[in-house]
C-alpha cells in the first residue's frame, strides 16, 4: 500500500478517536485537581508513581478517567501520570510472527488440501489497536485463518500449486485493507507448504511420467526425422562424386580398426564391387 495513502487513513481514524474524546466535565477536573495535590502534597515520594519508564519499541496509551488523554501514545522514555486518575496501556510496536496451522481446504476443483502459512505484522498505531479492538493479536489470527481459507478456496489445485507468492500478495493486501481501523500493518505474508493426499500424489506422478515419455517420444521422432534428411543430403551430394564415396569407405574402415573388438574386415576395394555389377547387368 503506498505510504501517502496510509497517512490519510490514519488520520482519519484518530480523528474519529478524537471526535469520541469529550470533555471530563466539572467533577473529573475536581478529581484531577484533587489528584494533583496529593502528589504535591507527597512529593518527592509520590513522584516514584508517577514516573513510568517506557521502552523504545514500546507506547504508552494513557487513559485519564477513562477517556484517552491525547490523539497519540506516548513514549518512548519517561511520562508522567497522575495517581487514582491515570492508567496507561503498553503496545509493543515490534513486529509479530502469527504462525497460521494447517487448514483444511477444498479447492476449485474440489481437491482436499491442508495448507499452512505465516503472517507478519506490527502495530503502527497504539491507540487504534487499544480503542478499536479488544485483542488485537487475536482478531488478526483469526482474520488470517478465515481470509486464507477463503482465497484459496478459488484456486484450482495447480494454480496453488505454480502461484503462491501471487497468492500470498493477494492475502496481504486482503489483511492490510481489513486490519487497518485496527492500527496494524501487514509486513509480508508466506504460505508454508502445501499437503495432498497420498492418493493424489501418486495420480500426479503418473501423469507427470506420461506427460515426460510423450515428450520424449517427440523428440526421438524428431530426431529421426531430421537424421534421415540429413542422410538424404548426404547421399545425393556422395552420389555426385565417387572419389567422396571412396574416402568415405575408408574413414569408415579406419573407425572400424580402431575399436578393440574381434571384428575382421577384409577391405575389398569399390571399383571391384561395380565391374560385379556390371557383369550382372551384362548377363
Amino acid at each position: 500500500m503506498d505510504p501517502t495513502e496510509e497517512t490519510p487513513k490514519k488520520n482519519n481514524i484518530e480523528h474519529l478517536i478524537a471526535n469520541r474524546r469529550e470533555g471530563i466535565g466539572v467533577c473529573g477536573w475536581i478529581l484531577v485537581s484533587i489528584s494533583f495535590l496529593l502528589v504535591l502534597i507527597t512529593f518527592p515520594i509520590s513522584i516514584w508513581a508517577c514516573i513510568k519508564v517506557v521502552r523504545e519499541y514500546e507506547r504508552a496509551v494513557v487513559f485519564r478517567l477513562g477517556r484517552i488523554l491525547s490523539k497519540k501514545a506516548k513514549g518512548p522514555g519517561l511520562i508522567l501520570i497522575l495517581p487514582c486518575t491515570d492508567t496507561f496501556i503498553k503496545i509493543d510496536l515490534r513486529t509479530v510472527t502469527c504462525n497460521i496451522p494447517p487448514q483444511e481446504i477444498l479447492t476449485k476443483d474440489a481437491v482436499t488440501t491442508q495448507v499452512d502459512g505465516v503472517v507478519y505484522y506490527r502495530i503502527h498505531s497504539a491507540v487504534c489497536a487499544v480503542a478499536n479492538v479488544n485483542n488485537v493479536h487475536s482478531a488478526t489470527f483469526l482474520l488470517a485463518q478465515t481470509t486464507l481459507r477463503n482465497v484459496l478456496g478459488t484456486q484450482t489445485l495447480a494454480q496453488l500449486l505454480a502461484g503462491r507468492e501471487e497468492i500470498a500478495h493477494s492475502i496481504q493486501a486482503m489483511l492490510d485493507s481489513a486490519t487497518e481501523q485496527w492500527g496494524i500493518k501487514v509486513a509480508r505474508v508466506e504460505i508454508k507448504d502445501v499437503r495432498i493426499p497420498v492418493a493424489m500424489q501418486r495420480v500426479m506422478a503418473a501423469e507427470a511420467e506420461a506427460t515426460r515419455e510423450a515428450r520424449a517420444k517427440v523428440v526421438a521422432a524428431e530426431g529421426e526425422m531430421n537424421a534421415s534428411k540429413a542422410l538424404k543430403q548426404a547421399s545425393m551430394v556422395l552420389a555426385e562424386s565417387p572419389a567422396g564415396l571412396q574416402l568415405r569407405y575408408l574413414q569408415t574402415l579406419t573407425t572400424v580398426a580402431a575399436e578393440n573388438n574381434s571384428t575382421i574386415v577384409f577391405p575389398l576395394p569399390i571399383n571391384l564391387l561395380d565391374g560385379f555389377g556390371q557383369k550382372n547387368r551384362g548377363g
